[in-house]
């Protein structure tokens, strides 16, 4: 059985099916879904939904919304963690980070939002779910001011050096749909050669599709979709296996075990 440690399921993208989408990731074997919100407005709508679909979730504001986001935002998020920390279905504080690959967002906010965040869940005794493109080193230098202990480093795309660093402050690495594509060098590479133990797998449904998903410009401009969902999982994982030469099985119940290392509220849930 798998676990998709990342999945936007309350995405407006899987408003017209959410449930055939569900029950999808259930009969290909994924048998846990967590749900990370990315702003304040999202947190009601995604612990719902995690309960409705027996999976978990997180609650945070995203670094690209940090731009939008009210400062009373973190006041929210304080509250929502407080009034939900008995929820056996809260496993982090998430999705949260840096994002240096967007133009325009003012970096000391995100900083700041970030920071603050680290801090709630360290206060709440929480891991995190973090989100880093191109900010790799800031985000790990505020993990270790912080001093919160363990979580994910979503979608890892950083260097071996970065991943060490990473796995050094108690964090798993996401892999999902980019390590199909045979140009994801260092992905692949590090997908390849990671010790199995730093290894978590997700989707980021309806984001980042597997190769097989994927359209070009030209065929989205006549309307081709390439919507990512949880029911991919299995077959990413495959290819991560054949890179690895391990079976199957062998990887799910490995990064299984990871992910609830990773997220100790899980243990109870997947």
């Amino acid at each position: 059985m798998w676990i998709d440690t990342h999945c936007h399921l309350d995405a407006r993208e899987f408003d017209h099916d959410r449930d055939a989408v569900v029950a999808r990731a259930r009969s290909a074997g994924v048998r846990s879904i967590v749900l990370p919100a990315v702003d304040a407005a999202s947190f009601d709508a995604v612990r719902a939904l995690a309960h409705r679909v027996d999976g978990a979730y997180a609650l945070g504001i995203h670094p690209l919304a940090t731009g939008v986001a009210a400062d009373t935002d973190l006041e929210r998020l304080a509250e929502a963690l407080a009034a939900h920390r008995d929820d056996p279905r809260l496993v982090a504080v998430g999705e949260i980070g840096l994002d240096g690959f967007v133009q325009g967002l003012d970096v000391d906010r995100q900083r700041r939002f970030c920071a603050a965040q680290l801090r709630l869940a360290r206060a709440a005794g929480l891991p995190v779910v973090v989100h880093s493109r191109r900010a790799v080193d800031p985000l790990l230098k505020l993990l270790r001011e912080s001093g919160v202990e363990g979580g994910i480093a979503h979608a890892f795309n950083g260097s071996r050096q970065q991943a060490d660093a990473a796995l050094s402050l108690g964090l798993r690495l996401g892999f999902g749909g980019a390590l199909t594509f045979d140009r994801a060098l260092r992905i692949r590479a590090l997908a390849r050669e990671l010790p199995l133990d730093a290894i978590v797998l997700e989707t980021d449904a309806p984001d980042i599709p597997p190769h097989w998903l994927y359209r070009t410009a030209a065929e989205r401009a006549h309307g081709a979709t390439m919507r990512n969902e949880p029911a991919e999982l299995p077959r990413i994982a495959i290819a991560l296996a054949e890179l690895r030469g391990l079976a199957p099985e062998a990887l799910a119940d490995a990064t299984s075990a990871n992910a609830r290392a990773a997220l100790p509220r899980l243990a109870a849930l997947a």
